[in-house]
């Protein structure tokens, strides 16, 4: 992941505001540029100059002639792709309100900065930028679609496996599914970010989804063999294949020649592009009728607002890691959380944090008396099976034990 911003604008109409901001983003060495400007006006021209050129705006709310909100509105309006930090101290439903409202408009807010503004705050805030910006950004370059095409000739896409814990049994509630090249050469692996972009591009998805697929579900009958019968398998679908009516047709004729019920199976769609079309909604729309689970998942890197929520058909939400990273002492995160907990539990969604890498994120969590899931480095990267199984049967032991005490 790249651990850097190229490019910052910070918008106020306060001269000592832009001089901090400008201090502290040098003194962190998180931006190689910072460029500042004292009108919203003045930095909406900069940013149609280029739109791709600022990575991160961070902005005032209340200045003359244009304010901050109605800044973000354009900015939406002109398909700007990267985070927006809000510059203001702002009361917990404003910054319910903002986010909302910054979802309807096609940006992505992701924090704010109470005056006056901290070092550790905008350290913070800059990490969560970096994570957001990990989602659209090349990590590493991709493979060729020569070497893509070989791997699937190869048999080479394999699944690794990621629990999803419950934040209060510490029982593991069902495993998510990842793909990796894994070579039968010299077993090297090959990580999601170099392959599943271009197979999208080269219109070879389908064969890495499916043979994906294929996979898990034998895998599955070991797993539920050893672990319990009790769980799931969540499931990457690319957004681009909701755009094929037959996807639900080709799902459930691969998990019942395993003799796997679609009821064992979340279907997963990242949020990062706005599911609109007639046909993406008929297709998310089958999937449950045919007892698919649909999983909204990176929620807060895309569109999708709370009350879009409300009205798909989805069964379990996963807050985008960036809303997870330093929760314990970011309110914005704390707020959008809290309301996504709200919402959940009064539609009855499942609900998953992403990305809990720190005992602190995890003791914070615990606080919402909720039926929470939690997945992420802190208690298990994505493993094969031949390591998922034993690490989870001693998990389940540890558990089980922690649990009657």
């Amino acid at each position: 992941m790249r651990t850097k911003l190229t490019n910052t604008l910070v918008v106020d109409d306060s001269k000592a505001i832009l001089i901090v901001m400008e201090a502290i983003l040098n003194e962190l060495e998180m931006s190689e540029t910072t460029t500042t400007c004292l009108s919203a006006v003045e930095a909406l021209s900069k940013v149609k100059a280029d739109i791709n050129y600022f990575d991160a705006i961070f902005t005032d709310l209340n200045m003359p002639e244009m304010d901050g909100m109605e800044l973000i509105r354009h900015l939406g309006e002109i398909g700007y792709c990267g985070a927006i930090v809000i510059i203001s101290e702002m009361d917990p439903k404003i910054i319910s309100l903002a986010s909302d409202l910054a979802k309807q408009h096609n940006v992505h807010l992701i924090g704010n900065l109470a005056k006056p503004v901290q070092l550790n705050q905008v350290s913070t805030l800059l990490t969560k930028i970096v994570q957001l910006n990990s989602h659209t950004l090349v990590k590493e370059r991709p493979i060729t679609r020569a070497k893509l095409i070989t791997a699937l000739k190869r048999n080479e896409i394999t699944p690794y496996y990621q629990p999803k814990i419950n934040i209060h049994t510490n029982l593991i509630q069902s495993i998510e599914v990842l793909a990796r090249i894994v070579s039968n050469k010299d077993e090297r692996i090959i990580l999601p970010s170099r392959f599943i972009s271009l197979a999208e591009q080269c219109e070879l998805i389908n064969e890495v989804t499916f043979t994906l697929l294929e996979k898990a579900c034998v895998d599955l009958q070991q797993i539920k063999k050893q672990l319990g019968n009790a769980l799931k398998l969540s499931f990457n679908v690319s957004p681009r294949q909701l755009d094929d009516l037959d996807t639900p047709n080709k799902l459930l004729d691969i998990i019942k020649s395993h003799d796997v019920s679609p009821h064992n199976i979340v279907i997963e769609i990242t949020e990062q592009h706005a599911l609109s079309s007639y046909t993406q909604l008929e297709t998310l729309n089958r999937l449950r009728i045919f007892g698919f689970g649909i999983s909204l998942d990176d929620f807060g890197i895309g569109f999708t607002n709370i009350n879009q929520l409300k009205q798909l058909p989805f069964t379990e939400v996963k807050i985008d890691r960036s809303f997870i990273s330093h929760i314990e002492t970011d309110m914005f995160s704390q707020v959008v959380v809290s309301s996504l907990i709200n919402m959940t539990t009064h539609e009855e969604l499942e609900l998953v944090a992403e990305g809990v890498e720190r005992p602190e994120e995890l003791a914070y969590l615990k606080h919402y008396q909720t039926n929470l899931s939690i997945q992420g480095f802190l208690f298990s990267q994505p493993k094969s099976k031949a390591e998922f199984i034993p690490w989870a049967q001693n998990w389940i032991k540890t558990a089980t034990k922690t649990k009657k005490n």
